[in-house]
Parts: C-alpha cells; sequence; structure tokens
C-alpha cells in the first residue's frame, strides 16, 4: 500500500483555494477512483492520466487507486487538476521522489501524449497558494508568465509530464520563469484613439471629463450622427493608469473567464467592454451551473459601454440595477453562491425616439406619441436614477467639421482626471473608497456640505425637478468632482449648478 500527498489549487469566485490531492495505491482488482466532489471534467480525467503516464514510458500501475481531491465539501470543477492527479501517482509509485511536498504545488491539463496544456485562472490560484506558503508552483508552460505576476513564488513552466520526472529525479532541472512587472506596467498601450479627433461638442467632453474624474456614470443621448459612439470609445484613454492591485483584480476575472489574451501576463489598461444589444442577463451578470463573470464583472475597473440603451432587453437592464449600487454581483446556483467585483463606469448611448430625430433643430420626428412614450419607457426610472450625468449630444456644425484646427489631446485632459483622482484617494484613503462616485450617505454629509446659497440653490431644482432622493446624492457626489477639477475644498454655486445642469435632460426626455 502507498500513499502520497500532492497540493493543488481551486477556485470559487475570483479567490482561489489550496486543493490537497491525495492518493491511496493498494493491491486488488484494478480501478481508478476519484472522489472529494469532482465534476465531469475531473472524472474525465482518469483516462487522459493513465495514457499520459503510458505514453511518456512510465508504469501506470494495475492496482487499486484511489484519489481524494480535499476539502471534499468543495465542488471541483475542469481539468486543472490533471497534472497533480498524475505526479501523485508516480509519487506514490516511487517512480519520482519529492523531498518536502508540502513546498510544491501543481496545476495544469494533460493531453494523452503527455503535454501539458494551459487552463484558466492561474492567477488566482498562484496568490492563493502564496497566501498559504506554498511558493514552488509547477503550471504549463503557456501560463508561466500569467503566474509570474506574483514575484516571490518560484514558477517551473511545464511542457510535459516527462518534464517533471527529470526534474525531481535531477536529470533536467526546470529553469523559474521571471517577468519583470515594472517594465510591464511603464508599457501600457493607450491606443490609437484620442478626443483630439473629435471635432466639436465641448460641453459633451466637459462632461465625460467630469464623468472620468470621478468614476460616474454618464448618459449620452442625441441623434444619429452626432458623435456618441466616437466620443464612448475615447473614454478609456483620458481614465487614470491601472494600480498594480486594481490590474491584479482585473487579470484574475478575466483569467477565470478565460478571455485574458494569449501570451499577456498582467492587463494594465483600464477594460472597455462593449457588449451587443441581443446580450442575455446571464451574460451580462454573469452565470452557468458554477456562475462565471459576465460583462458586469468583466468591466471591473474599467468601462462598460450599452450603445443603443433602449434596444437591450428591460429585464437585462434591470439586472444593472443592484450592481451599479453595491459594485458587485452575487449570483445564486443551487451548486454555489459567488459575488464577483463590479465597480465600473457606466457608459451608455441612446436616440431621443425610435426614429432617432425627436427635438434635432434640422429634420423632423417621425414618431407618434405613443411610439416616444414606448421607445423612452424601456428605461426604467429608477436605472435612469443611477446614471449620475445625462447629457445630450447634438449635431456637429460645419465650421466645427471642416476647421484643421486639432482639439484638446485625450492625454491633457487625463492630466486633469489624474489630479483630480489624486484628491480624492488622499481623502478617501482611510475609508476605503477610490472615487466620489463610491461614497454612501454618511460620506456625503461628511465631504460634500453646503452652504446657505448653495442649498437654496438645490431644493429649488429638487422642487422643480422632482428628482428623487438618489438624484440629490448623486447631485452632491458630481458637484463634489467637479470641485475637485478646480482643486476646490468647498463646492460652490457654480459646481452646483453645472451638476444640476446633468440632471436635466431626464426631466426633458423623460416627462
Amino acid at each position: 500500500m502507498s500513499l502520497s500527498k500532492i497540493n493543488s489549487a481551486g477556485l470559487i469566485g475570483i479567490d482561489g483555494y489550496t486543493v490537497d490531492v491525495q492518493t491511496d495505491i493498494a493491491n486488488g482488482m484494478p480501478a481508478f477512483e476519484i472522489v472529494g466532489l469532482p465534476d465531469a471534467a475531473v472524472k474525465e480525467a482518469k483516462e487522459r492520466i493513465r495514457s499520459s503516464i503510458r505514453n511518456i514510458g512510465a508504469a501506470f500501475p494495475s492496482k487499486r487507486i484511489i484519489i481524494n481531491l480535499a476539502p471534499a465539501s468543495y465542488k471541483k470543477e475542469g481539468s486543472v487538476y490533471d497534472l497533480p492527479m498524475a505526479v501523485s501517482i508516480l509519487t506514490a509509485t516511487g517512480q519520482i521522489r519529492i523531498e518536502d511536498p508540502a513546498r510544491y504545488a501543481f496545476m495544469g491539463e494533460l493531453s494523452l501524449d503527455g503535454n501539458v496544456n494551459p487552463i484558466t485562472g492561474v492567477l488566482p490560484m498562484v496568490i492563493s497558494l502564496y497566501k498559504n506558503g506554498i511558493t514552488q508552483i509547477f503550471v504549463p508552460k503557456a501560463n508561466a508568465s500569467e503566474a509570474a505576476v506574483i514575484e516571490d513564488c518560484t514558477i517551473y513552466p511545464v511542457e510535459n509530464l516527462t518534464d517533471i520526472i527529470k526534474h525531481f529525479t535531477g536529470i533536467k532541472k526546470i529553469a523559474g520563469h521571471k517577468i519583470n512587472i515594472e517594465q510591464i506596467l511603464s508599457s501600457r498601450n493607450d491606443g490609437v484613439l484620442d478626443f483630439c479627433d473629435v471635432k466639436g461638442q465641448e460641453s459633451v467632453k466637459r462632461a465625460i471629463e467630469v464623468a472620468a474624474a470621478g468614476n460616474h456614470n454618464i448618459l449620452l443621448i442625441g441623434s444619429p450622427g452626432t458623435g456618441k459612439t466616437m466620443l464612448a470609445q475615447r473614454i478609456g484613454t483620458i481614465l487614470p493608469d491601472l494600480s498594480f492591485d486594481e490590474a491584479l483584480e482585473v487579470t484574475k476575472i478575466h483569467s477565470i473567464a478565460g478571455t485574458l489574451p494569449a501570451g499577456v501576463p498582467l492587463i494594465t489598461n483600464r477594460p472597455f467592454r462593449n457588449p451587443h444589444h441581443t446580450i442575455s442577463a446571464a451574460g451580462l451578470s454573469g452565470g452557468g451551473t458554477v456562475p462565471k463573470p459576465g460583462e458586469l464583472s468583466l468591466a471591473h475597473n474599467g468601462v462598460l459601454f450599452l450603445d443603443e440603451l433602449p434596444e437591450f432587453k428591460r429585464d437585462v437592464l434591470e439586472v444593472m440595477r443592484q450592481p451599479l449600487e453595491d459594485g458587485n454581483v452575487t449570483i445564486s446556483r443551487v451548486n454555489a453562491t459567488l459575488s464577483y467585483p463590479c465597480n465600473l463606469m457606466l457608459v451608455a448611448s441612446m436616440n431621443p425616439c425610435k426614429c432617432g430625430y425627436y427635438g434635432d433643430a434640422h429634420r423632423n420626428c417621425t414618431c407618434s406619441e405613443s411610439d416616444i412614450n414606448r421607445y423612452r419607457s424601456r428605461i426604467s426610472g429608477p436605472l435612469l436614477d443611477r446614471i449620475d450625468i445625462q447629457v445630450e449630444v447634438e449635431n456637429v456644425n460645419y465650421e466645427d467639421l471642416s476647421t484643421s484646427k486639432k482639439s484638446e489631446s485625450s492625454s491633457s485632459i487625463k492630466k486633469r482626471v489624474n489630479e483630480a483622482r489624486k484628491i480624492q484617494l488622499e481623502r478617501y484613503k482611510n475609508y476605503h473608497i477610490y472615487s466620489n462616485s463610491q461614497l454612501d450617505a454618511g460620506l456625503i454629509q461628511e465631504f460634500c456640505p453646503l452652504g446657505e446659497k448653495e442649498n437654496q440653490l438645490l431644493k429649488g431644482a429638487f422642487d422643480n425637478l422632482g428628482l428623487s432622493a438618489r438624484a440629490h446624492s448623486r447631485i452632491l457626489k458630481v458637484a463634489r468632482t467637479i470641485a475637485d477639477l478646480e482643486s476646490s475644498k468647498d463646492i460652490t454655486t457654480k459646481h452646483l449648478a453645472e451638476a444640476i445642469q446633468y440632471r436635466s435632460l431626464d426631466r426633458k426626455f423623460f416627462k
């Protein structure tokens, strides 16, 4: 009878946990059983392991093999356990000897010929292993750079199961894989889009700058061809650079979802997600038998752009209401209840009516009043209330289009946004929030006090526009951001008036 224990890792949401792969090989009728709540992919590993061990020339025991994946109370899914189970069998049969196996961990999918294929979710699993004191980690070669983001771990890239045997028998050691994190962060690419390409629309650019400075949600309303999509696509170019901790969070989510680009160890640009209006509620919030991140979470620390907002199904839009407020999305299934972060900036665009020309100065609207009301009713009042800034995008005049003068560049706007964000980071450093959009009722009272004139101005707007309590709070948050852009300690009537102006469109178009 032979027994071995090998470390591996699994996933719960965006966090990893250590899995103890325990193998018992005993005399008796040949059998191979895997226990510990394995899913179908883990159960199928039996044939992959048997074939890969035989095809590399090693011996597969004709005995009774039982592998337990502990803790047995957690559902084990995916092909990540192929490699550790194979190594555990080789150890139990004495074909390799690992001194102090508690120091090592293994993860990877096996091919029938013994090659080690890439897996998803490597980064969060490596982080969990590191927190548990395991720093010698063997991963598929294709995942090595992603795993090496955790610099205090020694990452061994594995191409074939034979590499493991050679490493522990001393024939050929696998060299540890290293990457330069500072170089990766400094080489981020902002792309070719730039606000200097946008002609006119100065008031809209100002609203977008305010939204970016405070991480506020924004809705662009205008006729077709006014440049709503063009403006939205450039918002990412003025957002502050990702910090290392933010980049880790974003990379973890994309690693789990399987959307991390090949050869990219760390996502260094803020995500910009642009789902089609045919997306389902599960596609937006996340789902599956074991829930995976949806578009809301894939846009974490970045931008979620919903073009033609009323074309999205009503139930899909309503899914966003609580996540936009809480900064995370909770998915409940029979097998698990998981929460994924979604601290994002919602950017939406829409036409004012079905034909697109309601209120247009140059073209007549062909919609009936009932058509207009039906079109607008696709967006509920509670969802609209959660959008801090609503701005009208008007047609650009010919003089602006024909000028050869360049508009202000994204880099110039980004400098102001960065300065405003620095003020916010310093102000909220003891509150575990990073922007004005995250202020709750208590913090609004503390950091957004108003003088007598400002109170009178806001009271008049509240009564005349019929604003909700949530709209009142969001006006104060936006006013705080406008004041930060001017490095002003106090919110003045000028800042408040501009913030109120950004709420007026829900009265004009959604009466």
